[in-house]
């Protein structure tokens, strides 16, 4: 009986060294499909944000042999009710997590729709060096062949691992970590619809065997001057499509609405039409910024092509989305109105 005793006290120390050898990471849940459920294992048509953050963590027993895991339920919607509410949660729950020394990386989980521009959003306000890495899912939690458990378990390794340290806010899917300011959705269904399409994705992670082969080529997380801390909201920026014969009276309703900048999803290397360029000029005289972005998905929005942007006082995205501008212009104007100094923003970040 001693000896049985004996062999229990020297098991129980083992498993408290190898626990207390594992990372510590903290899963914050928001919903999305990852988190959807069906009526049927086979259908298309589910409820996003069903399944709590609990059960997501049950559902990957695995998790245990990799990490220490813990979670929290941040909200549990679909990712197209993404709001500024949530976003300023999230950010200053990161911030204060990240603070401790016991957690060393945390994982969220999160719709696909809008996972760009919450990634971009956190990789420009997190102020820490350690991971934070968004998952998600293309098939809901009740789906055959669901990817979520699987993309779950590489993020955790992913945030878990110190090679993720200072490569700012990172996405992980499909066996695949990307930059969280580069990674755009590109296909409506498939599983695979996250890449890179400029600069490609950083790395792999195999069933948690991870494999970087490149960092982040902007500042980021630390690195920026964007802070949440005391923030209740966030400027009003619209995004305008441009097409075929456009008119410039959404532009002219945006500005009246109280939109405090404007980014335009442009044709071609931001090109716009002739009366979109005159209800720019008047969203200009109302102080309000306009950044020029392009529909077209890859590619670089260039200063002064077709336009005057010097005269103009507009500013080029770059290679940024609309989406992605979108997220930078709002940050950006809690710190100037200035567009020569909001262009210099997105050659920095």
């Amino acid at each position: 009986m001693k000896k049985l005793l004996s062999l229990f006290v020297v098991f129980a120390v083992v498993l408290s060294v190898n626990a207390q050898e594992l990372p510590n990471v903290v899963i914050l849940a928001t919903g999305g499909t990852i988190a959807g459920a069906a009526p049927t294992e086979v259908q298309s048509g589910y409820q996003s944000g069903q399944v709590g953050v609990d059960i997501l963590i049950n559902a990957v027993p695995q998790l245990k042999e990799i990490a220490n895991v813990s979670g929290e339920q941040i909200s549990n919607i679909g990712s197209q009710n993404m709001s500024d509410v949530v976003w300023l949660k999230l950010a200053k729950r990161c911030n204060e997590l990240l603070a401790q020394d016991d957690v060393d990386g945390i994982v969220i989980t999160h719709g696909t729709d809008t996972m760009e521009e919450t990634a971009y959003f956190l990789n420009l306000v997190i102020k820490s060096k350690k991971p934070v890495v968004l998952t998600c899912s293309m098939r809901p939690s009740t789906a055959l062949s669901a990817d979520g458990p699987l993309n779950i378990f590489n993020a955790v390794a992913v945030a878990g691992n110190k090679e993720s340290w200072d490569r700012g806010v990172l996405v992980v899917t499909n066996d695949l970590i990307h930059s969280g300011r580069a990674a755009i959705k590109g296909n409506t269904t498939a599983v695979e619809t996250f890449f890179s399409p400029l600069v490609g994705p950083l790395g792999t992670v195999n069933y948690g065997d991870i494999n970087y082969v490149d960092v982040p080529d902007k500042k980021h997380t630390y690195q920026t001057e964007f802070k949440v801390d005391d923030l209740t909201s966030l400027p009003r920026v619209d995004v305008i499509a441009i097409y075929e014969d456009a008119p410039g009276d959404l532009i002219k309703a945006s500005v009246d609405l109280g939109a405090k900048g404007i980014v335009t999803s442009g044709l071609g290397n931001g090109n716009l039409t002739d009366a979109c360029v005159e209800a720019l000029k008047y969203a200009r005289s109302k102080g309000v910024v306009v950044v020029r972005g392009s529909r077209v998905i890859t590619g670089f929005v260039g200063r002064n092509i077709e336009l005057d942007d010097d005269a103009l006082g507009f500013v080029a995205s770059y290679e940024l989305i609309p989406s992605k501008a979108r997220v930078l212009l709002r940050l950006a104007l809690l710190q100037t109105q200035d567009p020569t100094k909001i262009q210099e923003y997105y050659e920095l970040y």
